[in-house]
C-alpha cells in the first residue's frame, strides 16, 4: 500500500517582488478599451472632472465594472486594483470613487447607458469580423432560434440596513425589487431598472421602461429588420405591455412576445374539456421527448379581450416532480399545469416548439443568480440614485464577462458562469518581469488554463478597433 506524504514545509515571508494575482481580470480592463466602453464611459462623465486633473471619471467607472466582474462586492474591494499598478496602472481610491458615484445623477445615468450601447454596438461589429456567424442564435428544443431573444424578469434583493426607498417585499423580506432583460443569445445585461421592494411584479409600465432601454441597447443594424422576441413570466401578460410590443412593429422592430398566462377558471374549464387526443408530447432542450409532458392550444377556447388580435394561448401539463408547488387546480387533476400567451402566427413553428421555446425563459435565472454575484446582489448606499448607478455598473460587468466569452474564449470556457471564469481565468496569479523597455506578465507554467488566458490576450490584441 502507498502511503501520500504530507504537504511540503513553508516558511511564509511578506517580501515578494513581481508576483501578482488577479491577473486575468486585465483581460476585461483591456476589453474595455478594445471596445471603447472606457472612451465612451469618460465622454458619458466629462464634466464631473471639472478641472480635468485628478483620475479620469470613466476611468472610475471601468475599474469599478472590472472590480465587479473580479467577484468584488463593495467599493472598497477597488484596493486589489489599486494595489497592483503594474497591471491594473493608477486606480482611484475609495474615496474619491464614492464622490464619483455620489456626482452621477439621472442625466449622467442615461448617458452611461448610451455609453453602454455604443460599445455594445463595437463589440457587435467586433463579433461579426472576428466569429464565424457573429451574434449566436438563442437555442430552444435543439434548434436556433431566429432572431434575438430578450428575456424579462424581476428579483428581490435584499437589504440589511435602511437604505432610500428600500421597503418590505411581498416575501416578508426587505429591500429592492429590481426589473432587468437579459438577452439569452450572448447573457448580456442590456437594462435594469432599480425599484422600492413594494413595487408590483405586473406593473406595465415598468416593463415598458426596462423593454424600450433594451431595445436602445441593440444596435440601430439589429433592433431593425431582425425578429426580437420577448420572453416573461405571468407578470409580463399585462395588456398594456403587451399593446406596447405589439406597437413596436409600427417603428419598424419586428417584436413578438411570448409571456405566461394566470391559469383562472375559464382556463381550468377549457383544458377540462380538452379531448386527450389534441395533447401532443412535450420536448426537452434538447429536442428530445420529455417524460410524462404534453402540451396543447386553447385559443378559441378561452375569451382574451383586449389583447393583441392573433394572441394564441397554450397549456402544458405534466407530472409534478417532488417539491413542486401545485395549485388546487392542479392537486385534483394529478398534472402540474402552466399557460402562456404567444402572437407568433400558425405555421411559424409547432406547438411542442413554441412551448419549450418559452420554458427557455428560466434560464434568465441563472443570469439573475449570476448578476447577483456580479454586483446587484448588494448595494453600497444609504442613497437611492448611487445604488441605481451601481447596478448599472453591475451591467456593465456583466457584459465584459459576456463579450470576453464570445470575443476571446473557446469551448468550455465560452459558455462557462463568471464563477468558474474567475477560479480559472481571472484570479490567476502570474510574476511581472522587465525587459527590452515592456512589462512581460508571465503566467505559471503549472497553471492548467495558462493557454486558455494568453491565447485570449492574444486575440484581444488583433480585435478590430473603434475610431475616436
Amino acid at each position: 500500500m502507498h502511503t501520500t506524504g504530507s504537504r511540503p514545509q513553508l516558511v511564509v515571508a511578506t517580501d515578494g517582488r513581481g508576483v501578482v494575482s488577479h491577473a486575468g481580470s486585465r483581460l476585461l480592463a483591456d476589453l474595455a478599451d478594445a471596445t471603447g466602453l472606457t472612451h465612451a464611459f469618460g465622454d458619458a462623465l466629462r464634466r464631473l472632472r471639472p478641472r480635468g486633473t485628478g483620475h479620469q471619471p470613466g476611468r472610475i467607472a471601468v475599474d469599478l465594472a472590472v472590480m465587479l466582474a473580479d467577484g468584488g462586492e463593495a467599493i472598497a474591494d477597488l484596493a486589489l486594483l489599486r494595489d497592483q499598478p503594474d497591471v491594473f496602472g493608477q486606480v482611484a481610491s475609495t474615496p474619491t470613487a464614492w464622490r464619483l458615484l455620489a456626482g452621477i445623477d439621472p442625466a449622467a445615468l442615461g448617458a452611461l447607458r448610451a455609453a453602454r450601447a455604443a460599445a455594445r454596438e463595437v463589440a457587435w461589429l467586433q463579433a461579426c469580423e472576428t466569429r464565424e456567424g457573429g451574434i449566436p442564435a438563442a437555442q430552444a428544443g435543439g434548434r436556433e432560434l431566429p432572431g434575438l431573444v430578450l428575456d424579462i424578469d424581476a428579483t428581490l434583493v435584499t437589504c440589511h440596513s435602511e437604505k432610500e426607498h428600500a421597503a418590505p417585499t411581498y416575501k416578508h423580506g426587505f429591500g429592492y425589487h429590481p426589473l432587468l432583460c437579459f438577452l439569452d443569445n450572448t447573457g448580456e445585461a442590456l437594462a435594469g431598472l432599480l425599484r422600492p421592494g413594494n413595487a408590483s411584479a405586473n406593473t406595465a409600465t415598468d416593463h415598458i421602461t426596462v423593454l424600450d432601454a433594451a431595445l436602445a441597447q441593440i444596435p440601430d443594424a439589429h433592433r431593425h429588420g431582425t425578429e426580437i422576441l420577448i420572453r416573461a413570466d405571468s407578470a409580463g401578460s399585462a395588456k398594456a405591455f403587451l399593446a406596447h410590443i405589439r406597437a413596436l412593429r409600427s417603428h419598424g422592430i419586428l417584436a413578438s412576445f411570448s409571456v405566461g398566462w394566470s391559469i383562472t377558471e375559464p382556463v381550468r374549464r377549457a383544458i377540462r374539456h380538452l379531448p386527450e387526443q389534441v395533447w401532443h408530447p412535450a420536448l426537452e432542450q434538447d429536442g428530445s421527448l420529455r417524460d410524462s409532458a404534453e402540451v396543447a392550444e386553447l385559443t378559441g377556447m378561452v375569451d382574451l379581450p383586449g389583447l393583441p388580435e392573433g394572441t394564441r394561448i397554450l397549456v402544458r401539463r405534466e407530472r409534478p416532480h417532488p417539491g413542486a408547488q401545485l395549485t388546487l387546480f392542479d392537486l385534483d387533476e394529478g398534472m402540474r399545469h402552466q399557460v402562456f400567451l404567444t402572437d407568433t402566427p400558425y405555421g411559424q413553428g409547432s406547438l411542442q416548439l413554441l412551448e419549450v421555446r418559452h420554458r427557455a425563459h428560466a434560464r434568465v435565472e441563472d443570469r439573475i443568480r449570476c448578476g447577483k454575484n456580479t454586483g446587484f446582489g448588494r448595494f453600497p448606499s444609504r442613497h437611492f440614485q448611487i445604488n441605481a448607478t451601481w447596478l448599472e455598473l453591475s451591467l456593465a460587468a456583466i457584459d465584459l464577462l459576456a463579450w470576453a466569452q464570445s470575443l476571446l474564449l473557446d469551448g468550455e470556457l465560452a459558455t462557462a458562469e463568471p464563477k468558474k471564469l474567475r477560479y480559472r481565468l481571472l484570479h490567476a496569479a502570474a510574476r511581472i518581469t522587465r525587459g527590452a523597455r515592456r512589462l512581460h506578465l508571465r503566467i505559471a507554467a503549472t497553471w492548467p488554463w495558462r493557454h486558455d488566458l494568453a491565447t485570449a490576450f492574444t486575440r484581444l490584441q488583433a480585435l478590430p478597433r473603434p475610431v475616436t
